[in-house]
């Protein structure tokens, strides 16, 4: 501690006693003097104020140098004091995120490895999984999961499974992601979770076991997930719901990891398998592609190279889905195009039964995403009869 200026000591108390509205500014002013004779006391309300200069705040940088001060804030609290862990982790969170938008990746990382010593391992999970590192993030999601966070959430089990299909553990990922589909089997008869969720699971199971070569399991699962949807089509969910379209979301797009570039520490991609968390120089190097597959689609449309063609539109209706997918608003008329198209393409290859069926599949479970139920599914149980005549 350098030498207190007294002087400033007391006006920074008056100011705080005064019957006045402080501005934020003004309080942490009084935080950092008062502070530095009071750290046990005004240490905590530092960090508060200086992180909510930085929410509303939308320049990286400004939003930089208030996180770095809250983090060395949240550092000086002493062991024991009430929320310290609490307070640097939301320091440090909004540290790493700083970083992350001004492509300081090294630096971010170790702001997440220092949160995940702390207590919160999420962040630095979902940044491994950028880079690649499936493993290494596999172990934290079942670390948290299996040390106290809510055992079956989806997000948590979805994350899970993602990081051990990419790490190439698909048995076990496929273990994981049933724990959670039978939870899902129970909510729905307790009618505490969406019909629609439970088809959007089982289609990914699914997909999963068609991926790691089981393809009686895959068979089984859709007829499962077919007979959900003839109840949808015919009575509906039983009861409403707010609304689950990150659930779609988050599954459509991970169902197209296989057709992107490999994550790794030099060309990052997205977490797939997690709606939040995405550092967002990641974000917006993936979504901002999105033009330049719309020219490589429009090249192909005009070449006539149809195989491709449809490739390039699935994964431009990811980036969309990713965009701009849980907005409500007008969501089927603005999504249905994509879909659509992506549907009479593939019509045009009768010797490839296979895409037709992932591209009936993707707007049969986009539909369920909409609550048109019937020609949800009409078109998976196309799917379904194509899938099963190969």
């Amino acid at each position: 501690m350098g030498k207190i200026d007294h002087d400033a000591v007391l006006r920074a108390r008056v100011l705080l006693l005064g019957s006045g509205r402080l501005s934020l500014l003004e309080q942490v002013h009084a935080y950092r003097v008062l502070a530095e004779v009071s750290p046990k006391a005004y240490l905590p309300k530092l960090v508060d104020a200086l992180l909510s200069m930085s929410y509303r705040n939308r320049d990286p940088e400004v939003d930089l140098v208030l996180a770095a001060e809250a983090v060395e804030a949240g550092r000086r609290i002493e062991a024991g004091v009430p929320a310290r862990a609490e307070r640097l982790c939301r320091a440090l969170n909004v540290y790493q995120s700083a970083l992350f938008a001004l492509g300081r990746r090294a630096e971010g990382r170790a702001a997440c490895e220092e949160m995940a010593e702390a207590g919160k391992s999420g962040q630095l999970a979902r940044i491994l999984a950028e880079e690649g590192r499936f493993r290494e993030a596999a172990e934290l999601n079942e670390k948290a999961v299996r040390n106290g966070i809510s055992e079956h959430s989806f997000w948590n089990m979805v994350e899970w499974a993602a990081n051990l299909e990419g790490a190439g553990l698909h048995d076990a990922a496929s273990a994981v992601f049933r724990e959670l589909l039978d939870e899902t089997r129970r909510e729905v008869v307790g009618q505490r979770t969406a019909l629609a969720i439970l088809t959007w699971e089982l289609v990914h199971l699914s997909r999963m076991r068609e991926a790691a070569g089981h393809g009686a399991d895959a068979a089984d699962t859709r007829r499962e997930a077919l007979t959900v949807l003839e109840e949808l089509a015919t009575t509906g969910e039983p009861k409403d719901w707010s609304c689950i379209l990150a659930w779609w979301v988050t599954l459509f797009a991970l169902s197209g990891r296989g057709d992107e570039p490999a994550a790794s520490v030099e060309s990052p991609m997205p977490p797939f398998g997690t709606d939040l968390g995405w550092s967002s120089d990641t974000r917006d190097a993936f979504l901002g592609t999105l033009s330049e597959l719309e020219t490589e689609a429009a090249g192909l449309r005009e070449a006539g190279r149809l195989p491709e063609l449809v490739d390039v539109q699935r994964r431009i209706s990811i980036r969309a889905a990713l965009r701009e997918g849980n907005r409500p608003y007008r969501f089927e008329e603005r999504f249905r195009p994509y879909f659509d198209e992506s549907v009479a393409l593939a019509r045009r290859l009768p010797d490839d039964p296979a895409r037709l069926a992932r591209a009936l599949t993707d707007r049969s479970m986009f539909l369920v995403a909409a609550r048109t139920f019937e020609p949800a599914h009409a078109d998976f149980a196309e799917a379904v009869a194509l899938l099963d005549v190969r």
